[in-house]
């Protein structure tokens, strides 16, 4: 841990602000948009901006670095996303607001290409397990302690705009003065989406309805508390629990998902979804109630992303997880888009507690989706190697592949130490 620490410790710092911005400008939009008077649905238009953003950079992004080099992409894409941080209070306008979360989402996405294979050019086969838990772990750190930020100035002025952009042109500067020599990059080609779903029916409309449910949390989650007359500070405290429930549930339930059929496991995390949600809707007047139901939900939603990719790798061979990964990580992306209109228009026909129907329902067709799924198809054999490996919803094609990658080192490492054992005896 300490030598991955080591040789990549600025990348993963760099990572960790980045992480703190892109928490702070999601949940402060939510804040400011009420404060500004913006209607649900001009805040659903703008948060799935960045999903859409986002979903073309992760395309995008790969021949970028491939005709200029990581250095240019990751120094001009880190560059916008702190201007567009500045311009937030300055043009208070749904349409210009839209117009930069698209733009935003699109080199986050780009920035988090070049930073994962950075990262996984800079690992080897002996510690890439832990490079990318570790990434992971800052990944979660930054998000959570984004929310704490939150409340240290008041969400009308300018200051909580100015210290995201801050610590966003902060992170660069580690990564670009000590990173060494660039890696050459190879992008995945894709399977199709058609052959993805073949491969795994579950695991295609898992990913779709998951993206749902994760950009509700991530990009409509400061909405809901400023709809149902959050204090700034119950607001940090909400969004918060999501993230902390994933943080602390993430091992315990990919710990299970290598010992027992994944698809009965992504049933049961996916109904806990339902009945947090629908905890939420009964008992959310009382905020310690809410808070719980928040960290259920984010403890039981985020964990389902790699619980997903590693039940549809069960019917794949080494050689096409990669590439099926990508095919899931675009699906996702699509649901996400969805997301928040979704979400908002529940909301506005139900109220605030439309925010948490639509996760509920989200949760519960995921659910019954999987039972139907069991009745449809054998199990598959559970080899003894675990491969499941934290991913997170926000990361990028790029961390997905490399989850992969280090899944198939391990598995073929494994394959070849039976292999000695037997010849041996």
């Amino acid at each position: 841990m300490f030598k991955v620490l080591s040789g990549a410790w600025a990348l993963l710092f760099g990572m960790m602000l980045l992480q703190v911005g892109n928490g702070m400008q999601g949940t402060l939009l939510g804040i400011r948009g009420e404060i500004e008077g913006f209607s649900t649905f001009s805040m659903s238009l703008i948060m799935s901006g960045y999903f859409v953003g986002f979903l073309f950079g992760s395309r995008m992004a790969p021949e970028m670095i491939r005709r200029v080099g990581h250095v240019r992409v990751y120094a001009a894409f880190g560059s916008l996303i702190s201007s567009i941080m500045l311009l937030y209070p300055v043009w208070t306008d749904p349409w210009a607001w839209g117009i930069a979360r698209i733009l935003i989402g699109f080199c986050f996405s780009a920035v988090y290409v070049t930073a994962e294979s950075w990262l996984n050019n800079s690992s080897s086969n002996e510690n890439r397990g832990k490079a990318l838990s570790l990434y992971m772990i800052v990944q979660m750190i930054g998000i959570v302690s984004a929310q704490g930020l939150i409340i240290v100035a008041d969400p009308g002025g300018f200051v909580l705009f100015i210290i995201p952009s801050i610590l966003i042109s902060i992170s660069f500067a580690p990564v670009l003065l000590s990173i060494s020599p660039t890696p050459a990059f190879d992008a995945i080609k894709p399977m199709t989406l058609l052959q993805v779903y073949q491969a795994s029916p579950l695991g295609c409309v898992g990913m779709f309805l998951l993206g749902g449910v994760f950009s509700a949390q991530f990009g409509m989650g400061a909405v809901y508390g400023g709809k149902a007359g959050l204090s700034v500070g119950q607001i940090s405290a909400f969004v918060s629990a999501f993230y902390i429930g994933a943080m602390l549930i993430q091992y315990p339930l990919g710990w299970l998902s290598d010992k027992m059929d994944r698809r009965l496991l992504i049933m049961i995390a996916s109904a806990g979804v339902a009945v947090g949600a629908v905890g939420a809707i009964v008992f959310g007047g009382y905020f310690p109630s809410l808070l719980v139901a928040a960290f259920i939900v984010g403890g039981l939603s985020n964990p389902l992303y790699s619980l997903l990719i590693a039940y549809t790798n069960d019917f794949l061979t080494h050689d096409a997880m990669p590439a099926a990964a990508s095919g899931l990580v675009f699906i996702n992306g699509l649901g996400a888009v969805a997301g928040p209109l979704t979400t908002a228009w529940m909301m506005s026909v139900m109220g605030p507690s439309g925010f948490f129907l639509y996760i509920a329902v989200l949760g519960a067709a995921t659910s019954a989706y999987a039972g139907y799924r069991m009745t449809k198809r054998r199990s598959a054999v559970i080899d003894p190697v675990e491969n499941y490996t934290m991913v997170l919803p926000s990361s990028s094609p790029m961390a997905v592949t490399f989850a992969q990658e280090y899944d198939v080192d391990v598995a073929q490492e494994d394959g070849a130490e039976d292999v000695a054992r037997t010849g041996a005896s």
